[in-house]
């Protein structure tokens, strides 16, 4: 097991490319804030649904570039500091790749085989293809158009789950989103967990992720919220609807994270 700040520290880089992943359950909230009080930058931020998570990092300055899948705060509205700083360049600019989940899970996928490439149905009819990274390709068996997009190889990935034995295997289990996709494709990955056990029980739908592919395993207790961690603890959708407002003011938004995230101590 690896303190958190340890892992952080020394297998995320300035200018790297980091995908924090987990669909709308497991979302890495704690990791996310030590990468805002270690003070990241230049960072391509990677994620299918970027959230509050995601919205607290840009507004810090951690990120240079997003790739993504609809950008928002879930249930309630716009992310605000993400629109502030595409619209203003507040607190500097953002540079968007914007994908559909299907173009975004495709490449997750791609990069998870060492492939160059993921191939999907999609992309065709939209103003989409012409703002973003994604080619046609012609099936060389049934001659169908297909679109392609480009592998997503992230530096480092970095995921929530449940559990983790005192070997490093780690098992999540619920929602499941593009986590195992991310820990394969990324060349390093930090996993934080709400528990260590001594040996890891079969669950139904779980999955596990073997020590082998994982670099650091963090114990971070609540580390999804205000997402759940489906066993442990249900989602805070009050914060959600609060973060709404918090995020709207620049230094109302300042104010939050100095005293909940600066402030904080991580083991």
């Amino acid at each position: 097991m690896t303190a958190l700040r340890e892992a952080v520290e020394s297998l995320v880089k300035d200018g790297d490319t980091v995908a924090l992943e987990g669909f709308t359950h497991l979302i890495p909230h704690a990791a996310g804030h030590e990468l805002i009080r270690q003070e990241k930058r230049d960072l391509t931020l990677v994620r299918m649904t970027p959230d509050v998570v995601y919205d607290q990092l840009i507004g810090m300055g951690c990120a240079r570039k997003l790739v993504f899948s609809w950008g928002g705060n879930p249930g309630v509205g716009s992310l605000h500091r993400l629109r502030d700083a595409v619209e203003h360049g507040w607190p500097q600019p953002l540079e968007l790749e914007e994908h559909s989940h299907a173009g975004m899970a495709a490449a997750y996928a791609a990069g998870a085989a060492n492939l160059p490439f993921g191939v999907l149905r999609g992309y065709s009819g939209g103003d989409l293809p012409p703002q973003t990274r994604v080619a046609f390709v012609e099936c060389p068996f049934t001659g169908e158009r297909l679109a392609a997009v480009p592998a997503l190889r992230p530096d480092v990935g970095i995921v929530h789950a449940q559990r983790a034995d005192r070997r490093g295997n780690v098992q999540l289990w619920g929602i499941l989103g593009v986590q195992k996709e991310t820990v394969l494709a990324a060349a390093r990955s930090i996993v934080t967990v709400e528990e260590v056990v001594d040996a890891l029980e079969p669950r139904p739908g779980a999955i596990v992720l073997p020590h082998w592919i994982v670099d650091a395993v963090c114990v971070a207790p609540r580390g999804a919220h205000p997402s759940y961690a489906h066993g442990y603890y249900d989602r805070d959708n009050m914060f959600y609807r609060r973060w709404d407002e918090i995020s709207r003011d620049r230094d109302r938004f300042r104010d939050w994270i100095e005293e909940h995230v600066l402030a904080a101590v991580t083991a």
